[in-house]
């Protein structure tokens, strides 16, 4: 019996981890082309409604995802044009779409609070690994976005570090005007990598509203976007550490959800609090580490290029 909770709270992190896994990589894309995009949270509720109108009216799950990558990268599309052309403070530019996002999701999703989703998306199991203890119902039980999610953290990877748009990507990211100098695009590369960022945010909140928990209810990310902004600063900006890093997000607020079940006797409140109170301590920890040695940030993270 206890093994069997052990295997339900590992299958729970890993759903609870994936929509924080594909917002985090799309950050590690934009940060690693210099842009910080602060309008995590906001392209993640977009996805979310979005992705659910469109699976509840074409009653397709697909169709869903499509929409949700949609919304969010054109969402990135402005913080592309604001930051980028016409080089506003990413900051400013980052929260004015959290806060947008948030208002409007509420707004297209209003309709649809209480609605079911026609057709359900259910696990798919893999014939041989799903038989396997422990494993095969942790990572073998899924549903295809989280396999998805396996194929894309190396995919991401081995893109940015051994392939020559990654490089260029890395580059831009650290000397954008070096990069420029040696013939690489410098707008079009943050250009790619804000709004490959801002597809992968709708992306996670096409998973929570049509996997994870296939309903819209207003703000339903509450908070993973600014614990996806944590989860790259944890993984220092590496997609393989983000994968590890969202699974143990996922499981701290998994186990906010089990662990009255196992006997112990706590605070509703504070263990909902749980996920944001690691979240804190990370930041808290990794801040304390960089006054001692740099840990991965893009060199001109942050910062505006202006062609001279």
């Amino acid at each position: 019996m206890e093994m069997d909770a052990v295997t339900a709270l590992l299958a729970a992190a890993v759903g609870a981890g994936t929509p924080l896994l594909y917002a985090a990589l799309g950050e590690i894309l934009c940060e690693r082309s210099g842009v910080l995009n602060l309008g995590v949270e906001g392209m993640m509720l977009v996805g979310a409604v979005c992705g659910f109108l469109a699976a509840v009216e074409t009653k397709s799950p697909g169709a869903g995802v499509a929409a949700a990558m949609l919304a969010g990268g054109a969402l990135a599309a402005v913080h592309a044009f604001m930051t980028v052309t016409l080089r506003v403070n990413q900051i400013i530019s980052g929260l004015a779409l959290a806060l947008f996002g948030t208002g409007v999701s509420s707004y297209l999703g209003k309709h649809l609070i209480g609605v079911p989703l026609p057709v359900t998306p259910g696990p798919l199991p893999i014939p041989g690994l799903a038989d396997l203890p422990v494993v095969g119902a942790v990572l073998f039980s899924r549903d295809p976005l989280v396999y998805a999610s396996y194929l894309l953290v190396p995919t991401a990877w081995f893109w940015i570090h051994r392939t020559r748009p990654g490089l260029h990507l890395r580059a831009v990211g650290e000397d954008p005007a070096t990069a420029d100098a040696a013939g690489v695009n410098v707008y079009r590369v943050r250009y790619a990598g804000i709004l490959a960022g801002g597809m992968l945010a709708g992306l996670g909140g096409a998973y929570l509203s049509l996997f994870y928990a296939p309903c819209w209810v207003e703000n339903m990310t509450a908070g993973r976007g600014w614990i996806a902004l944590a989860l790259v600063i944890f993984a220092v900006w590496s997609p393989l550490r983000a994968l590890a890093g969202a699974w143990l997000f996922g499981g701290i607020e998994a186990l906010g959800f089990r662990i009255q079940v196992l006997g112990a006797v706590v605070s509703p409140f504070f263990l909902k609090m749980l996920p944001y109170l690691f979240t804190i301590a990370v930041l808290v920890f990794f801040t304390a580490w960089n006054r001692r040695r740099r840990i991965g940030a893009p060199e001109a993270l942050g910062l505006p290029y202006e062609r001279e």
